[in-house]
C-alpha cells in the first residue's frame, strides 16, 4: 500500500535535502533550488533551479534521488535559470519550506535573419550525425537556399574537417565572420582552438560558446541554419534552447537498439523544453554493394522506424553504410558532392528535402 501523499512529500524533500552543491556548500533544498513541489499518487513534479556556476550534474542527481524513493512511480523535472524574473500567472500560494519563488528560465529568442533553426541530435556519439548535418546542409544550398551550419559540437567539432575548411575566421566592425564551404556558412570551435587542445569546459563556458557562434557571427540573412549538437542531452542542449527558439529538431540513429534507446532520450528531453521534434533519421540503415547494388541489413532492422512510431513522427529518411562515404568526409567532400548519384547521396537529398518540408519551407 502505497504511502500517505503527505508522508511521500516529506520522503522526496528529504531524498533531495541529502544532495548537496558544493558550491554554496549547502543542500539543494536549503539552497532555494527545489520549486513548485508537487506530489500525486506516485508521479513527483518539481522545477529544479540550476545556476550558470553550478555543477550541470546536479539536476540528473536529483531526479535520480527522487526516483529512488520508495512510492514514487514517475519523476519529471524542469530545469529552470534562477535569474529570470517569475511570471504573475504564478501566483500566490503555500511553498514547502525551503523552496525560493525563483523565476524561471529565460524566453528563447527569435532570430528571423537565420530563418528555420533547426538542431541535428543524437542519443549517443558514433552514429554519424555530424555527417549527416553537413550532407544536410550541403544538400540544402545546393538546392539554391542560404544555408549556415553552426558546430554545437563543443567536445568534438568535426564540421571543419568533413567541410574541407580550416582557416581561422576574420573578425570584422566587431563580428567574426563565418567561412564558407560547399555554398554552406558554417562556424566551429575547431576553426578557433587549436586541433589538439581538450576542451575540458563547464557548463557555463559551453553557454558563453554557444551564444557567441549565435550572436557574434555575421551570419548575413539565411534560409536555413542547422546546429550539429554533441551526442547525449547536456549543457550544450540546454543552452541552445534557452538562446535561440528552434524551429525544430531531428535525431538521429542507428538500427541497433542501444542507439535507439539513447536516442529516444534525447528526444524526449526536446519534448520537455518545447521543441517540436520533426522526425527521426536513421543512419547506417543498410548496406548496398558497390559492385551488384544488393541490399544487405547488417544491423538488426527496423530500430528508426521503431523509434519514429514511439514519438509519434515520421521517419524522414534511411541512409545506407556506403564504400567510401568516410575517405569522401575526411577528405572534407560530403558524399552528396563527391558521389551524387549514390545510394547515400540520393537518400540524404531525399531527407534534406523532408526537412525542408517539415519545416514549412524558408520564412
Amino acid at each position: 500500500m502505497p504511502p500517505p501523499p503527505a508522508d511521500l512529500t516529506a520522503q522526496v524533500t528529504a531524498a533531495l535535502a541529502a544532495l548537496q552543491n558544493p558550491r554554496v556548500g549547502r543542500d539543494v533544498v536549503a539552497a532555494g533550488m527545489v520549486r513548485d513541489l508537487a506530489v500525486e499518487d506516485g508521479a513527483v513534479r518539481f522545477t529544479f533551479l540550476l545556476g550558470r556556476e553550478d555543477p550541470a550534474t546536479l539536476a540528473r542527481d536529483a531526479r535520480r534521488a527522487v526516483k529512488a524513493v520508495a512510492g514514487v512511480t514517475d519523476v519529471r523535472v524542469t530545469v529552470a535559470d534562477p535569474g529570470a524574473p517569475r511570471p504573475s500567472a504564478q501566483g500566490p500560494g503555500p511553498r514547502p519550506a525551503g523552496m525560493a519563488d525563483v523565476p524561471p528560465p529565460p524566453t528563447a529568442q527569435e532570430m528571423p535573419a537565420l530563418g528555420r533553426v533547426l538542431a541535428v541530435s543524437s542519443g549517443k556519439g558514433g552514429v554519424g550525425k555530424s555527417t549527416v548535418s553537413a550532407n544536410l546542409a550541403t544538400a540544402l544550398a545546393a538546392r539554391g537556399f542560404r544555408v549556415g551550419l553552426m558546430d554545437g559540437d563543443i567536445y568534438g567539432p568535426n564540421i571543419p574537417r568533413m567541410m574541407g575548411v580550416f582557416d581561422k575566421p576574420p573578425v570584422t566592425a566587431g563580428k567574426i565572420q563565418p567561412l564558407e564551404g560547399h555554398g554552406v556558412k558554417l562556424m566551429s570551435l575547431g576553426f578557433i582552438v587549436d586541433r589538439d587542445a581538450p576542451a575540458i569546459w563547464r557548463g557555463p563556458i559551453i553557454m558563453k560558446v554557444i551564444q557567441q557562434f549565435l550572436r557574434d557571427v555575421a551570419w548575413g540573412e539565411l534560409d536555413y541554419f542547422l546546429v550539429d549538437l554533441p551526442p547525449g542531452t547536456g549543457d550544450a542542449q540546454l543552452s541552445l534552447t534557452q538562446s535561440i527558439h528552434l524551429h525544430g529538431a531531428v535525431i538521429v540513429t542507428t538500427p541497433q537498439e542501444v542507439a535507439v534507446g539513447d536516442s529516444l532520450r534525447g528526444a524526449k528531453m526536446f519534448e520537455r523544453v518545447g521543441v517540436r521534434v520533426l522526425g527521426v533519421i536513421e543512419n547506417m540503415s543498410y548496406y548496398v554493394c558497390p559492385h551488384c547494388g544488393e541490399r544487405s541489413e547488417l544491423f538488426l532492422a527496423g530500430g528508426g522506424e521503431r523509434l519514429a512510431v514511439e514519438l509519434g513522427v515520421p521517419l524522414l529518411g534511411q541512409i545506407p553504410l556506403q564504400a567510401r562515404l568516410p575517405q569522401h568526409a575526411d577528405a572534407g567532400r560530403p558524399i552528396v558532392v563527391a558521389d551524387p548519384d549514390s545510394p547515400a547521396a540520393v537518400a540524404l537529398r531525399g531527407v534534406a528535402d523532408a526537412v525542408a518540408l517539415a519545416l514549412g519551407g524558408p520564412r
